[in-house]
């Protein structure tokens, strides 16, 4: 017992020595440094994503109007500065050039365009109760909530007609008086956004005439996209004003916003409220941080957010919300959110038992083509997802495969935001039947008839260890809904063999070894 507490204690110390040295960051950083900065230092070895042009927005979003369209400014592709990695035949490959990362902004962003609904979620929800005094419960239907009846017709009018299994779960509490503070996980497209975004509508009192609740996103183009859910939801209540905080956006010198509801970047929102004094942080009742692990362990935005936060009276309502939270981030996220209700995936819950794993010995880049070409011959294959290390092994895999007759779309990181859609939504459509894809699709987009995944390449680290997070994400774009599927790994190397029994290992999860060579032998994996 004493070892139990003792340890406890340590990982309590652990915690809060993270939180103030990250705190103590931002205090010792001028104002100046953290106003619009969206990018971070490149020697801190941190993502950039430099803005490629400024768009124009109105100023306030009329509940009636349409909203700013979130493809309207687009974002150049990240790059991550590393040291040069191996490639998986043991050629080197110039990381910060070719190696594609994955863009958790991004993806986000491609989600919330594409979903088209809800995804019906089979995970499981841990409701870790921080406050005793919460009243944990849920609903089945959006009128047990006893929402104003022009929220209600507008959360209707969006197509929702039961609450999804996040919102049953979180907004009686995020509802409940006195306010409750919350830090929610959940699957991407199940829900988040709408649920605190009825949170916030429903915290305005539209007789004062200032801000009210702020909701920050990592970029423009999610922010536009939580403005136009806000705005959808809201379409009944004429009487509740929105307003956008980003890039191009501006205020006159000396005014005072009388919107309710402020919508934007860390950056912009901190130069309103701080430098302008557009509007009383203080008064402020409700504060969301949407996609809260991008926000918080991307440098420039998480000063930004600590010094908001340090501005917030101690009776404001806390939301953050993401698909996933890494320790570090929960950490943090637990230290500065007061005595918070706790909503996360139950790890358990991440399966893959539905997915049937194989391994493929080759000796070169030919061959792992030649062990795609044999499959393709055998088993009847739905659509499929191959995972490339490089945007230029897609390219080269794109050109051999389209060569042999196979309808084929390539999805990286270059292509722009409408470039991107275009290309998921004829995949989707079934246009095509083969994406080839860098980390950029690693995680977040579902497509129902996905078979077969194939790793070309392993993932792997910058250090080339095995990435066994972005593996699991990966090989989870099939198996979707509960079906079955089928992932392959192309093996080339000893060290890409390693990978994969690293992988085994941390799954348990059997690797079982395919002879692409064997008709036979391949024949049964499809049945």
């Amino acid at each position: 017992m004493a070892d139990t507490t003792a340890s406890s204690a340590s990982g309590d110390a652990a915690a809060l020595a993270l939180g103030s040295d990250w705190i103590k960051k931002a205090e010792d950083q001028e104002i100046s440094t953290l106003v619009n900065e969206l990018s971070i230092d490149k020697e801190k070895k941190e993502v950039e994503s430099p803005v490629k042009k400024e768009p124009t927005t109105e100023g306030k979003v009329s509940n009636s109007s349409t909203a700013v369209p979130a493809t309207a400014a687009l974002s150049e592709p990240v790059a991550v500065k590393e040291e040069p990695a191996a490639s998986e035949n043991g050629e080197t490959v110039s990381s910060a050039e070719d190696a594609e990362a994955f863009n958790p902004a991004d993806a986000s962003l491609l989600m919330k365009i594409i979903r088209k609904g809800l995804v019906e979620s089979k995970l499981d929800l841990e409701v870790q109760r921080k406050d005793p005094s919460s009243p944990l419960f849920s609903v089945k239907t959006f009128e047990a909530l006893h929402l104003k009846p022009e929220l209600l017709q507008g959360v209707y009018a969006m197509g929702f007609n039961a609450p999804s299994k996040i919102q049953e779960t979180a907004l009686p509490t995020l509802l409940a008086d006195p306010p409750q503070n919350m830090i929610a996980q959940s699957q991407s497209g199940t829900g988040k956004t709408a649920a605190f975004v009825l949170a916030m509508l429903s915290r305005v009192d539209p007789r004062k005439n200032y801000p009210q609740v702020i909701c920050l996103s990592p970029t423009y183009e999610l922010a536009i996209q939580t403005g136009e859910v806000a705005a959808k939801m809201a379409k009944f209540c004429p009487e509740i004003k929105l307003r956008y905080a980003v890039r191009g956006e501006e205020i006159a010198k000396g005014a005072k916003l009388t919107d309710h509801i402020i919508i934007g970047t860390p950056g912009k929102l901190l130069d309103w409220g701080i430098k302008f004094r557009a509007f009383d942080l203080k008064k402020i009742t409700v504060f969301v941080l949407d996609e809260a692990d991008v926000m918080i362990a991307t440098q420039g935005h998480q000063d930004q957010c600590i010094r908001i936060h340090k501005q917030l009276s101690s009776q404001c309502q806390m939301m953050f919300f993401s698909a996933t939270y890494e320790r570090e981030v929960m950490e943090f996220a637990e230290y500065i959110v007061p005595n918070p209700i706790v909503i996360r995936l139950a790890r358990e819950q991440e399966s893959l038992d539905n997915i049937k794993q194989y391994y493929v010995k080759c000796r070169n880049q030919d061959e792992k083509y030649q062990a795609i070409s044999n499959i393709y011959g055998v088993i009847t294959v739905g659509q499929a997802i191959i995972f490339c290390h490089t945007r230029k092994t897609a390219g080269w895999l794109s050109g051999k495969m389209s060569q042999d007759g196979h309808s084929v779309a390539v999805l990286s990181g270059e292509l722009t935001v409408e470039q991107r859609l275009a290309v998921l939504d004829r995949f989707r459509a079934g246009l095509e039947k083969v994406l080839i894809t860098t980390n950029v699709l690693s995680r977040g987009i579902d497509v129902e008839q996905v078979t077969i995944v194939v790793n070309f390449d392993l993932p792997m680290d910058q250090n080339g260890r095995a990435d066994c997070e972005t593996y699991l994400h990966r090989i989870g774009r099939t198996g979707r809904f509960g079906k079955n599927g089928i992932a392959i790994n192309l093996v080339d190397s000893d060290r890409s063999m390693a990978i994969c029994r690293s992988i085994e290992a941390h799954f348990q999860k059997k690797i079982h070894l395919l002879d692409a060579e064997n008709s036979d032998e391949i024949e049964k994996i499809g049945s």
